[in-house]
């Protein structure tokens, strides 16, 4: 199993600086990954960097806390597009999923299936944060409002993506969408066993250790 197109190589750390930037691209290029996942002051320079090669740029809106006005994540993926983003991953409104305001979750994420056009729109659900209940209510409203994929956690929270979690997210949404397991994966088997799972991305930092676990083993 080639295991680095399922990866987004991720830095979101607040304090990551250009050195650190470069030091993912350059990863994300002689790796070839999927995506590399940044913070939106850094999309326009990564879409630069990464024009000449098939690695995407993918971007985060509403980050971490998804408590953004609705206006303000269209405004903000809309201009991360227009720098050069090809993927959007979102969060969710998390106090409007458990307080069952489901109608003000599938109308802000279908605001940014609109604003994304035929940009890739992944959903953060913040998993850690929410019952199976309330799971399987985020991704159906996820699927509805249009969105690409439905991702497990921004990394930010209590906890990242688990393996129950994931076959849970593919249990509901079926083949109709992605499922992004992201904050759970270290090592290749961390990242083969939420593929099994049914994850079909993979959001890490750790995607050269990744990679080369999966060399180490022999199982490409």
């Amino acid at each position: 199993m080639a295991i680095n197109k399922y990866i987004d190589h991720t830095l979101l750390k607040p304090d990551a600086t250009k050195e650190g930037i470069d030091k993912l691209l350059a990863e994300a290029k002689e790796y070839d990954f999927a995506s590399v996942c940044v913070n939106p002051y850094w999309v326009a320079y990564c879409a630069q960097v990464l024009k000449d090669s098939d690695v995407k740029v993918c971007t985060v809106i509403g980050f971490p806390l998804g408590a953004n006005t609705t206006a303000t994540k269209v405004f903000e993926a809309k201009e991360a597009i227009a720098n050069g983003a090809d993927e959007i991953d979102m969060v969710i409104n998390i106090g409007e999923l458990k307080a069952g305001n489901d109608a003000a979750v599938e109308a802000d994420i279908h605001a940014l299936a609109e604003a994304s056009g035929n940009k890739l729109l992944k959903v953060i659900i913040e998993t850690c944060l929410l019952t199976d209940q309330e799971k399987v209510r985020a991704c159906q409203l996820a699927v509805k409002a249009g969105a690409d994929y439905v991702k497990t956690s921004t990394g930010f929270s209590t906890g990242g993506a688990t393996i129950p979690d994931v076959t849970l997210m593919r249990q509901t949404v079926g083949d109709q969408v992605g499922v992004k397991a992201s904050g759970g994966a270290r090592t290749y088997q961390d990242a083969k066993a939420f593929v099994e799972a049914g994850a079909s991305r993979i959001g890490a930092s750790a995607g050269v250790a990744i990679v080369e676990g999966e060399k180490a083993s022999g199982d490409q």
